[in-house]
């Protein structure tokens, strides 16, 4: 039970995989530590075994180890809300939608930025230099994700038209769940417990031969343990496609 993170993105060939698995215990103490912690970064594979990710079986932690990565408190309380004190005047001139082109996501806003002020660029640089190689090609845009409580994001397959092998993207306001499964076997699956200021990535086979899904706050349920959603936003940058 080992290991490391995940990411969402640009959402494309969806497939529907609703199974709740129930996972570990202390949740709450957990995220309270977390939160505590000023600028705890480090992998997860540092942490005890199972305190953020819960697999079906030992065996799929060498699976997902290559390309998932997760670093709790990867930005401060401070850049979490200068993150949100630029975005919220462009999310709130849009409405919540409750359905995406490809029917992935359900109660969501979103748009797509390219300038930032030079304390969040800082913070989007910082994010591009831990999850993408020196010279790597990437797309300028950033995606924001704005899922409100009752929204959801379903499973599915990231399309390989919009982003390319990497997903890198930071959980701004609350705690989540996202739900990893085989595309060729629904019994493998794992439970990622995202806390709120992480940064996740999902690269290579994790990003394409496991949909990952965030649970509805209803379902959100970690070891047996409940981890209250809220509103959710997800700033996600994104390598570029193959040609």
């Amino acid at each position: 039970m080992a290991a490391p993170s995940a990411v969402p993105c640009y959402l494309g060939n969806m497939r529907a995989l609703l199974n709740p698995v129930c996972r570990p215990r202390g949740v709450a103490a957990l995220l309270g530590s977390l939160a505590r912690c000023s600028r705890f970064v480090a992998p997860l594979c540092s942490l005890p075994p199972g305190s953020l990710l819960s697999l079906s079986s030992s065996a799929l932690g060498s699976r997902l180890t290559p390309g998932l990565g997760l670093y709790p408190d990867f930005i401060s309380p401070a850049e979490e809300e200068a993150l949100c004190r630029e975005l919220e005047p462009i999310l709130r001139r849009k409405r919540y939608e409750t359905g995406h082109w490809d029917e992935a996501i359900h109660g969501f806003r979103e748009t797509e930025r390219l300038q930032w002020s030079l304390e969040n660029m800082a913070v989007i640089q910082r994010v591009r230099d831990k999850a993408f190689p020196t010279g790597e090609a990437q797309l300028s845009l950033v995606h924001v994700l704005d899922l409100q409580k009752e929204g959801y994001i379903k499973a599915h397959v990231d399309s390989i038209k919009f982003c390319g092998s990497t997903i890198a993207g930071i959980c701004l306001l609350s705690s989540s769940i996202m739900r990893l499964v085989s595309v060729e076997n629904a019994d493998e699956r794992a439970d990622l417990l995202l806390p709120r200021r992480c940064l996740y990535m999902l690269s290579g086979a994790v990003r394409y031969n496991f949909t990952h899904e965030i649970l509805r706050d209803e379902e959100s349920v970690f070891n047996g343990e409940r981890v209250p959603r809220e509103r959710r936003i997800s700033v996600i940058c994104r390598n570029l496609p193959l040609s």
